[in-house]
């Protein structure tokens, strides 16, 4: 009888950790004390690391935000950068925190507008590092041509984009100068492969090395860093453009002073955030440039 009201308790707590995990709902308050449901905020994120891990790094900060609302939140990740942006396009949420290269595509596509941007060890830009097992003799990116390669998602800048632009500056592709590639889904799973020797090196975005470096660095400390591209704006948040201004204004507000905020600035330094800075979209010009030169190169070159 005990066993079954213990694993009743289990099958309980178990329970309500998976539904924390999945939406994050909070309930609207009166002046008077009234409580009311509201619908939720759907918020999404894109699939930069592995799950377990977007829940980690993601989930306080959108929880913070569904406080300081007074609305129910909903934490919304899918497989893809494509499958966000077009969750974004569809009018299926209106905010998202998103890669660099996809907030160039949404933004030319249907209108994405920026809301935020991170700034992480004082700098408001990030890069692109090669890894390779630590083990390994290679020492830069030339030493990599004829092995296997691990990619984040076609549409990723740091694991896909920035790589491709500079093979492409040595009349090369992927194809021409790997044996073989693919896409992992999401940078901390590169990571992973490349710490496990399953590929012979990884791009990936580099705030997410270091983070994984700083917190656990399991798979980071059998890897090293051959390559460090130039640096490109930050991975935003955005919101589609069709979103309520009044949301919109309380949103960015509420992210621009989280790093005033005692609870906000504990959450912040968890996750290796300074604050939050309002974007240019000129910060994404170089992201662009990349795009554009290698759309034109394939035309020039039939690569």
């Amino acid at each position: 009888m005990k066993t079954i009201k213990r694993l009743k308790k289990i099958l309980k707590i178990f329970t309500l950790s998976i539904a924390l995990i999945i939406s994050f709902s909070l309930p609207l308050v009166h002046a008077q004390g009234k409580e009311r449901v509201h619908k939720k905020l759907r918020f999404g994120v894109a699939a930069m690391i592995s799950p377990k891990d977007t829940i980690n790094v993601y989930r306080q900060i959108i929880y913070y935000v569904g406080e300081k609302l007074g609305v129910p939140i909903e934490m919304v990740q899918r497989r893809t950068y494509a499958e966000m942006n077009d969750l974004l396009e569809k009018k299926n949420l209106y905010i998202a925190f998103i890669c660099s290269g996809p907030y160039v595509n949404g933004k030319e596509k249907f209108d994405v507008e920026l809301l935020v941007a991170p700034q992480s060890y004082g700098k408001c830009f990030y890069y692109s590092y090669f890894i390779v097992p630590k083990i390994s003799t290679a020492v830069m990116l030339e030493d990599l041509k004829g092995k296997k390669i691990a990619f984040t998602d076609p549409n990723s800048n740091t694991g896909c984009l920035v790589p491709t632009y500079v093979l492409a500056k040595k009349n090369e592709t992927p194809e021409t100068f790997f044996s073989s590639y693919f896409y992992s889904g999401h940078h901390s799973e590169s990571i992973k492969l490349v710490a496990e020797g399953k590929v012979d090196g990884a791009a990936v975005d580099h705030l997410i090395w270091e983070y994984m470096n700083a917190t656990d660095p399991e798979f980071t400390s059998k890897t090293k860093v051959i390559f460090k591209s130039e640096p490109y704006g930050m991975p935003p948040v955005v919101v589609h453009p069709d979103i309520d201004p009044v949301l919109k204004k309380k949103i960015k507000d509420i992210l621009l002073n989280m790093h005033k905020d005692e609870f906000g600035k504990k959450i912040l330094k968890k996750v290796f955030i300074d604050e939050f800075i309002v974007p240019d979209d000129k910060d994404y010009d170089s992201v662009r440039e990349m795009r554009d030169w290698i759309n034109k190169n394939k035309e020039n070159t039939g690569k």
